[in-house]
């Protein structure tokens, strides 16, 4: 016959894992919560949504098993909006770097062709190229310029995609005036304009 020591302790065990699973999770459910919301300041929404919602499913459905009184399921899908939520941040922080990069990396190009196109616009006036030839490369600088201040601030202001955006086929759109300066140009002085490589 077991001890009455051996059948207290038994007794008490079952008595504590009993009470653990009669009662819904909520100090992990609010930690979920936490995480998720932790992870919606990193910015996960918009750099890790697959990861960001799988976090919101699995809470949801912690929330669905705690209706049905199921709290082990609802303990499990409260840990895994947890994991998945701190992963989904972590997702955020390497995302939102990437984008910063990207956006820095298409302003910096976007203001390089920009000061190119200003150099041939004084060598065309230098060379007295009409003013009518050159409308249209003066109308694109303007707007570039425009452009590249909004860029600049949104960058600052740290929404990296709309500035990336914001610049989006402006490199382009100068670099094809400046082929066409250098021609009136070339056309003016009787020089060949550069080869572009």
């Amino acid at each position: 016959m077991p001890r009455p020591s051996v059948m207290l302790s038994t007794i008490v065990c079952s008595v504590v894992l009993s009470t653990a699973c009669s009662e819904p999770p909520q100090q992990e459910i609010n930690t979920a919560q936490a995480a998720i919301d932790a992870a919606r300041v990193a910015g996960a929404e918009q750099y890790a949504p697959e990861s960001f919602t799988a976090a919101t499913t699995a809470l949801q459905q912690s929330h669905e098993a705690v209706a049905q009184r199921d709290y082990r399921l609802a303990l499990t899908r409260a840990v895994d909006a947890s994991d998945r939520a701190q992963e989904a941040a972590r997702q955020a922080a390497e995302g939102k770097a990437r984008a910063r990069t990207e956006a820095e990396m298409a302003i910096s190009a976007s203001n390089a062709a920009l000061l190119q196109l200003e150099a041939r616009l004084k060598a065309a006036d230098a060379a007295h190229v009409p003013a009518r030839e050159l409308a249209s490369a003066r109308a694109v600088a303007k707007d570039a310029v425009t452009a590249l201040q909004k860029a600049r601030a949104t960058l600052i202001g740290g929404n990296y995609a709309e500035a990336t955006a914001g610049v989006k086929g402006l490199q382009e759109r100068i670099r094809s005036q400046i082929a066409t300066v250098e021609q009136a140009t070339a056309s003016r002085t009787g020089r060949q304009p550069p080869r572009r490589r």
